[in-house]
């Protein structure tokens, strides 16, 4: 497997994945929600200026895709609020090949880049009813941040915020509610 960036023109086969990966969500929320979030996994968000893409590939075919956003840049379509460090979004994997490691390797790609960029902190939301994802993210060391939680669509729906300490043992000093 080889996790690089996303070449001119991949775009489209990026948000196929997304849609074939989270399709399984649907059953789990409301057509509303569900038309929001599949907005969101074709939205142009992705590809504004400093934002990377990051594929994983297999036998060159792309299995598995991340958005990794800058600290300071606008992560959500749907929210005016700036991390101060960078977000992890729209971690997708292939549902016909999963577990094989992916996902893992996507975000320790994510985590290697911030880490080589100087980067103190890295967070990413997930959507409470997202259980694989929040494993994963669990198992890599992230804690939660529950301040930073959202609601996107008043619905009882919880997008889990976490963070990780790239650097470990100060965000509990800065954050002061990682557990």
């Amino acid at each position: 497997m080889e996790i690089r960036e996303m070449n001119d023109g991949e775009i489209e086969a990026i948000r196929q994945l997304r849609l074939k990966s989270y399709i399984e969500y649907k059953k789990l929320v409301s057509q509303e929600h569900w038309e929001v979030l599949e907005r969101t996994l074709i939205s142009d968000n992705d590809l504004k200026s400093d934002v990377k893409i990051y594929v994983a590939e297999m036998d060159n075919v792309i299995v598995g895709s991340v958005v990794l956003f800058p600290a300071s840049v606008r992560a959500y379509d749907w929210s005016d609020s700036v991390q101060e460090y960078p977000e992890i979004r729209m971690l997708s994997v292939n549902p016909d090949i999963r577990g094989k490691g992916i996902g893992e390797a996507l975000v320790d790609h994510c985590l290697e880049v911030s880490k080589k960029g100087n980067e103190q902190y890295i967070g990413l939301h997930t959507a409470s009813f997202m259980e694989k994802a929040l494993s994963l993210y669990m198992k890599k060391g992230f804690e939660r941040l529950p301040q930073r939680d959202l609601e996107p669509m008043n619905d009882g729906i919880i997008v889990k915020a976490f963070i990780m300490d790239l650097n470990k043992n100060t965000c509990k000093r800065k954050f002061n509610t990682c557990r």
